[in-house]
């Protein structure tokens, strides 16, 4: 029987080209598994043989169910996993980045926080295959916009700004270029992190805040932030001053509710 029979029952509803040469399959039945790199050799299928390569008449070497009752199991092959893939290595780099700048110059800095690592959380794919995520480091968080494949930010200028819009409200991003990261924009949610007790506590206020950025309904109270910030910027300048505050900029605000506009309003750099 062919994979591409109306009779196939496993995954994507029997379509059969949705599944790489990779895809580990297993059956319905008994929940043997068929993985390609091993092959069969009970009915001698040698290593490296797709399951739309198997034999017509193969079936399952535990309880005899035909292939149209297999499905697949994991599929490193898919474009999913291809994707995911992509965003695990991009964060990885990342990751390793802001590392070594931890190790290089930050160690010792007074606004570290020790009970903290750096972290990427959340990263996905973004309008044009961009990635977005947060970046927890012992001394920032950050949101974090990375190219898509094949998009080239080197010539972004470090300190620039960009407006970029969610369905939250409208983010202010700051331009920059790593060694190793290459060109990304960062919008600072907290900085310094002497708030956070434990990588725990910021890696679920980094979940919310990727949550909270998508929900349009905390549009109305992110648009409040500008009036928030000019209003505390006031209140903090020295009595005799007659300095103007800084034109404000506006910062996401997070499902759980704590002070992440407070935070995010923070003037603190990454580095």
């Amino acid at each position: 029987m062919s994979m591409d029979s109306p009779r196939f029952e496993g995954s994507y509803m029997g379509a059969a080209a949705k599944i790489s040469p990779a895809a580990i399959m297993e059956c319905k039945i008994c929940w043997s598994v068929y993985d390609p790199a091993t092959g069969d050799d009970y009915r001698q299928v040698p290593p490296g043989t797709a399951f739309l390569n198997l034999p017509e008449d193969w079936s399952c070497p535990d309880c005899g169910a035909p292939k149209e009752q297999f499905m697949v199991q994991s599929d490193p092959g898919s474009d999913e996993a291809r994707v995911a893939e992509d965003i695990a290595q991009r964060a990885k780099l990342l990751v390793q980045d802001f590392t070594e700048v931890y190790h290089a110059k930050m160690r010792d800095v007074p606004i570290i926080n020790h009970a903290l690592h750096v972290e990427a959380i959340g990263f996905r794919a973004h309008e044009g295959g961009r990635l977005l995520g947060v970046l927890v480091a012992p001394w920032f968080m950050n949101l974090v916009l990375l190219p898509a494949p094949g998009e080239d930010w080197s010539d972004l200028r470090p300190g620039a700004k960009e407006v970029i819009g969610f369905p939250s409200g409208d983010y202010e991003f700051i331009h920059n270029i790593r060694e190793m990261t290459g060109g990304y924009k960062a919008c600072s949610l907290f900085s310094p992190m002497e708030d956070f007790t434990s990588q725990m506590n910021a890696v679920d206020v980094a979940r919310e805040v990727m949550a909270a950025l998508f929900d349009g309904e905390n549009r109305e109270e992110t648009d409040r932030a500008a009036e928030i910030r000019a209003a505390r910027e006031v209140e903090l300048l020295p009595p005799e001053s007659e300095a103007e505050p800084e034109v404000p900029r506006l910062i996401p605000v997070a499902a759980s509710r704590r002070a992440v506009i407070t935070g995010g309003l923070s003037t603190g750099a990454e580095e």
